[in-house]
């Protein structure tokens, strides 16, 4: 099978690089890998477990000669890449991005983006908790959905070649402007990462119920909430910085909404509560019936053993 591209160019190995490194290696999608990071351990590490060929301490080393190049450092750090990278991208490469937010992205990488370069912003919504060049694994992008957001003006050939590559790496591809992806996943995943932090820095800091009475009886609830709030600080601080409009947006509905439901409990509503809670119990049902999670009781956890 021929390699979509010659060349990819990884800029960060955190757990979506180090991912794609496992999966483009695994399903053979480039000839041959280079990387940049920042931190010398972290370039030491790559090398060590095999994520990329050749590793450099510039971004600008890393994209000479590279087909495509694939932002994966937090957003906040993308206009500073994309003006250190400018002169050294190849005619005809394209370059992506993984940031769960476009518009910021588009506003900070676009003017540094040399003519003849094809810019297509991206996001594969998919991930875990963990992070560093050792969190990435192959399978992460399975059955998973990759946000595509050309601009009016991208090139189809190569939003073909980019469609096709995300395909290889396990994912479905939708595309859609980066306006619409921001306030789509400004209620789908930025307003649940920040619901979660906060409930997390809430109980922390009750004085009537101690920390560790907060770990000792976290129930699944909690517990739950605690798995998102573990989520890369440096990534989310920028997400919420980077789409903040979209975040206020869905933050003002919820607030409403919320209150909604303390006036159904302060007054004794159950059928509001009732008719509420069905229709969310639906749409997590939903969920589940596109393949987007499992419907195990444990939430994927495995059962503790009776003795």
């Amino acid at each position: 099978m021929k390699p979509v591209f010659e060349r990819v160019a990884l800029i960060g190995i955190g757990l979506i690089g180090s991912s794609l490194a496992h999966v483009i290696r695994k399903k053979k999608l480039a000839a041959e890998i280079t990387g940049y990071a920042r931190s010398e351990a972290t370039r030491a590490k790559a090398v060590e477990i095999g994520l990329v060929d050749r590793v450099f301490p510039s971004a600008a080393e890393a994209v000479a000669g590279a087909d495509l190049v694939i932002l994966c450092s937090p957003v906040g750090t993308y206009g500073a890449l994309a003006k250190e990278i400018a002169s050294a991208l190849k005619p005809g490469a394209i370059l992506t991005d993984v940031g769960s937010v476009k518009g910021a992205v588009v506003r900070d990488v676009l003017p540094h983006v040399p003519a003849g370069v094809h810019f297509i912003p991206g996001h594969p919504i998919a991930g875990t908790e963990q992070s560093g060049p050792e969190a990435g694994f192959a399978e992460l992008f399975i059955n998973r959905w990759c946000i595509v957001t050309p601009l009016a003006d991208s090139d189809p050939t190569a939003v073909e070649r980019l469609t096709e590559f995300w395909r290889g790496c396990g994912s479905n591809v939708e595309t859609m402007t980066p306006e619409h992806h921001d306030l789509v996943l400004a209620i789908t995943s930025h307003l649940p990462h920040l619901i979660a932090y906060n409930i997390v820095s809430t109980a922390a800091d009750l004085e009537e119920v101690t920390s560790s009475e907060v770990i000792k009886y976290s129930a699944g609830g909690f517990r739950d909430f605690t798995r998102i709030a573990a989520s890369d600080p440096t990534m989310w601080r920028d997400v919420f910085l980077n789409n903040k409009d979209a975040v206020l947006e869905m933050l003002g509905r919820f607030s409403e909404d919320l209150s909604v439901l303390q006036r159904a409990i302060r007054w004794g509503d159950g059928e509001t509560l009732f008719n509420l809670f069905s229709r969310s119990r639906q749409i997590r049902r939903g969920i589940i019936a596109a393949g987007q999670d499992t419907a195990a009781p444990d939430f994927g956890r495995s059962a503790a053993k009776l003795q």
